[in-house]
């Protein structure tokens, strides 16, 4: 059996405005191996999220392939499509919003066993409802409890629970942490660390912020206005980044100690049109290292060493 879980191929997403097509993912590729985990990170509005949406089918592609354990998921029909979802899922970002308000945390942990029919009768749904609380961490008298009654971190857990509770080999995560202070950010984080080596559980973690996927992430793609500007193992990138966008997003990392400081690079210019992407190389505006021809060649991501890849023309 192959160690490849997910294999992306050129995936595309565009979206139809009034003023053309939107390129919110743009002709992306990575793979990732089981029972390990891809940051994916990037500023708001680079197509992150969208990524993780379109792998999961909760979005349809506008082209590319996206193989889970070989088979492509964008060809399956609704049965495939539905054996899939039970081994892939998703913990969004709000804990909130995607959190039914009117139901239990017991009735939205057991929402995913009750509509696949996976338990026999009501005891053995509570059964498995509290013991998914316990495993991550969340108190069983909370069970009648609704989200509003609860924390962030608390909800998050509810979150969590539920996406394990159909058993999955791959989860998405969609910046987590991000609506959560920083304290319970690190709870959720060994939590999640916690399941993964408990499960063997493979994730695509996706967040804006480098320091966050750090600690989470084997290994680290830097996405762009729709695209993967570089790719590798994480000690390579913050040993050693590459593009100027990833040593922009380095530099904005805050060091906690006051004998030790960071040049910040502050990156000038706008975000380009996603509607009307740049012929060329889409942070050229931005660059502090620019050269003629990356106005009108766009870079390709090509391979740098055994486990780096760049798409970058000074880079290379």
């Amino acid at each position: 059996m192959s160690n490849t879980l997910l294999e992306v191929k050129n995936l595309k997403k565009y979206f139809k405005t009034t003023k053309g097509m939107l390129h919110a993912v743009d002709d992306i590729s990575f793979t990732i191996n089981r029972g390990e985990t891809l940051g994916l990170v990037g500023e708001s509005g680079c197509g992150k999220s969208t990524t993780g949406r379109v792998v999961l089918r909760l979005l349809e592609s506008t082209a590319g392939e996206v193989l889970f354990g070989g088979a492509d998921v964008l060809a399956f029909n609704k049965k495939e499509l539905r054996r899939f979802r039970e081994n892939a899922q998703i913990v969004f970002q709000d804990p909130f919003a995607s959190l039914n308000p009117r139901m239990t945390v017991a009735e939205i942990i057991g929402e995913p066993l009750v509509i696949n029919k996976k338990t026999s009768n009501r005891a053995d749904l509570y059964k498995r409802v509290i013991k998914l609380m316990d495993t991550v961490g969340l108190a069983s008298r909370f069970e009648n409890s609704y989200p509003h009654e609860l924390d962030g971190g608390r909800r998050q857990r509810i979150g969590i629970a539920r996406a394990l509770a159909l058993n999955p080999s791959f989860i998405v995560q969609d910046e987590p942490v991000s609506a959560l202070d920083v304290s319970i950010q690190a709870q959720i984080l060994n939590l999640m660390d916690e399941l993964q080596k408990e499960f063997k559980l493979t994730y695509l973690f996706i967040s804006h912020d480098l320091g966050v996927i750090k600690h989470v992430s084997k290994n680290i793609a830097v996405m762009y206005l729709g695209k993967i500007v570089e790719m590798s193992d994480y000690s390579s990138i913050f040993k050693n980044p590459l593009h100027p966008y990833t040593k922009a997003l380095l530099s904005a990392i805050p060091i906690p100690r006051v004998d030790k400081k960071r040049e910040r690079i502050i990156l000038e210019g706008d975000v380009p049109n996603p509607i009307e992407p740049p012929p060329g190389c889409r942070f050229y505006g931005r660059c502090f290292c620019r050269k003629d021809i990356c106005k009108d060649t766009d870079p390709e991501l090509k391979q740098v060493s055994e486990t780096r890849f760049v798409a970058c023309h000074v880079a290379t």
